[in-house]
């Protein structure tokens, strides 16, 4: 298990040893056990406790907040914008989620027909490091309302965060074992999997991550959700509001110092207005006050890890040896921690490997195109469909955008957002399955169908 490392400093904040294989059964025990009781226990009850999660989150708000800073380097008002969030998705379920799960009737040739649904089990979470908090929490509070136990493998260089997320469920007065926090390699996950008390698993993270975890779901005709990232297009056509376009363009590619799965990383721009966008985008980028996540005048804060910094150097470096144009940045920031600085990589070529990778950092890839169909052939030319941004005033280019880009959610004139009223997920290399709203927690249950003589 790695330490707990400021990303900002590059110094070690606290070390830590992760649960071997006899905690782990523990866990799965006591989760077993909880279940039993918690999926009989009235929705209301259950409600009642997640409005005290909830209650919880804002009261420890600044605490959260700073934690999450300290471990993976956001900015500390994303920090605390993420933690109200979390409490948002906890109200919401809790005032929904009777409706949500209530009895649906259907017609048959039966007296009374109906679908009931009823939980599962146990549900592993495999979560990342970007959103320590709302990643868990979006989870956490439809699979347990529908009356599941979560059990958590958060990302192993955000263990302080796993282990405050558990202890808020229980000062909450969720009964042990309803939920828990796992400290344990990815090595460990597949016999997790495997254990036949654990009934569904879900996972954001990596491709790699991703396959491995629905083979082995599969192999065990156990169900599974994956969020697997994207490099999602942000598309301005002529008719669009350019200022508002270039302002929101900015903060879709910096939001969590760039490392978010729906922030904008391709932005596909009409010729007629490429290079006043690019102007301004190169402007705005090169005037991003970069430092301490912990100022609140930072606009720019660390990537995750010196890995991280690695590897987004690296993708860089690759795609200016392919022939691409570095109009700005494009190297490490000089200074202690894991920073990299706004860059904007233009005429990337067509057999460039980075162009249809995943960019996990303040890098925009700018493309200039000629008409609709070409900016469609663009954004839909990576493996990846997870959101879109597309701005026109166009009612025609709109509805064809909306009909045409490959991807789970397209968003209208403003930036991709997650947001616990509207499903979430994507197509393609980024996933399957849906979060947030009904659909979310519908995802870990079981649709009985009932039919009466």
């Amino acid at each position: 298990m790695p330490d707990s490392v400021n990303p900002a400093t590059a110094e070690t904040r606290k070390a830590f040893t992760r649960h071997d294989d006899t905690a782990v059964r523990h866990a799965i025990d006591n989760g077993a056990r909880a279940f039993g009781d918690w999926r009989s226990r009235p929705i209301g009850e259950r409600a009642r406790l997640m409005h005290a999660a909830a209650d919880l989150l804002d009261a420890r708000r600044e605490t959260l907040a700073r934690l999450a800073t300290e471990e993976m380097g956001k900015r500390i008002a994303e920090a605390r914008s993420e933690v109200e969030k979390c409490a948002w998705v906890c109200r919401y379920y809790a005032d929904n989620a009777e409706d949500f799960l209530a009895d649906s009737p259907r017609e048959s040739s039966a007296s009374r027909a109906f679908v009931r649904y009823r939980p599962l089990g146990i549900v592993l979470a495999v979560m990342p490091w970007n959103f320590p908090y709302w990643q868990v929490f979006r989870f956490a509070a439809p699979t347990l309302m529908a009356g599941n136990v979560g059990l958590l493998k958060h990302a192993s260089n955000v263990p302080q965060c796993a282990q405050a997320i558990e202890d808020l469920f229980l000062d909450a007065d969720f009964p042990q074992g309803v939920f828990a926090s796992l400290l344990i390699g990815s090595d460990q996950v597949e016999a997790i999997i495997k254990d036949d008390r654990v009934k569904a698993v879900t996972l954001t993270g990596s491709e790699g991550a991703g396959r491995a975890v629905a083979a082995t779901a599969g192999d065990t005709i156990k169900p599974s959700l994956l969020e697997l990232g994207g490099s999602d297009p942000f598309i301005v056509m002529p008719s669009a509001d350019i200022e508002a376009a270039v302002e929101t363009a900015v903060k879709a590619r910096m939001i969590n110092n760039g490392q978010s799965c729906i922030a904008a990383k391709r932005f596909i721009v009409h010729a007629d207005i490429h290079d006043r966008f690019a102007e301004a985008m190169a402007k705005r980028f090169g005037d991003l006050a970069i430092g301490d996540p912990m100022d609140e005048d930072t606009e720019l804060g660390p990537l995750s890890s010196a890995d991280a910094l690695d590897t987004l150097t690296e993708q860089v470096d690759a795609l200016a040896r392919s022939g691409a144009t570095i109009m700005l940045g494009g190297k490490p920031v000089q200074r202690q921690g894991y920073f990299f600085a706004p860059t904007i990589v233009t005429d990337v070529p067509a057999d460039a490997p980075g162009r249809y990778e995943e960019l996990f950092g303040p890098v925009a890839m700018l493309h200039r195109v000629g008409d609709i169909d070409e900016a469609i052939a663009i954004a839909n030319e990576t493996p990846f469909g997870l959101g879109s941004s597309v701005w026109s005033r166009d009612e025609a280019e709109i509805e064809r955008f909306i009909d045409a880009v490959e991807a789970g959610s397209v968003f209208v004139n403003q930036m991709v957002a997650s947001d616990p009223r509207l499903p979430f997920g994507g197509v393609r290399n980024s996933g399957y399955g849906r979060e947030l709203s009904r659909e979310g927690i519908l995802a870990f249950v079981n649709a009985k169908t009932v039919s009466v003589a």
